[in-house]
């Protein structure tokens, strides 16, 4: 299928969270895969540095070898993967679940599917993680 859910390859490190992101773009922009390569590496990403990126029609892309430690809440890349989403912000650029059906169900299923791999693991979102220093609902870089 599309979808490139949890492949069964051994993951070679400890994992105890599950992290959510968004891609803190417009609902109305697009936002391919290859330019959130682009994004990354001007970050000094060796790559895109999610596992997993969802796409708004709910196509599910492994973006990064789950045995790699990925970039993207400074302190949790160790023992974690890390899902993004396309999207997060209105067409004003505010803050907005803007998941698609299809995104949330795409979602599920993945979180679900790595879940029944990885027991007694914790899901939370990038938000849980990294304060927002002045309130206003965008994360700043620390």
């Amino acid at each position: 299928g599309k979808n490139a859910f949890v492949n069964h390859t051994i993951i070679m490190r400890q994992i105890n969270l599950l992290i959510i992101h968004c891609s803190a773009t417009k609902e109305n922009q697009p936002f391919t895969i290859q330019a959130l390569e682009i994004s990354h590496r001007k970050r000094g990403f060796n790559g895109i540095g999610y596992h997993y990126y969802i796409c708004q029609s709910g196509e599910v892309i492994n973006t990064r070898p789950l045995s790699r430690i990925g970039a993207y809440v400074k302190g949790y890349n160790r023992n974690s993967i890390g899902i993004c989403y396309k999207g997060g912000l209105d067409k004003d650029g505010k803050p907005k679940d803007t998941r698609t059906p299809e995104q949330r169900a795409a979602l599920r299923q993945l979180v679900n599917e790595l879940l029944a791999r990885l027991p007694g693991c914790k899901v939370g979102g990038h938000c849980d993680l990294s304060p927002d220093l002045n309130r206003k609902g965008k994360i700043e870089q620390i």
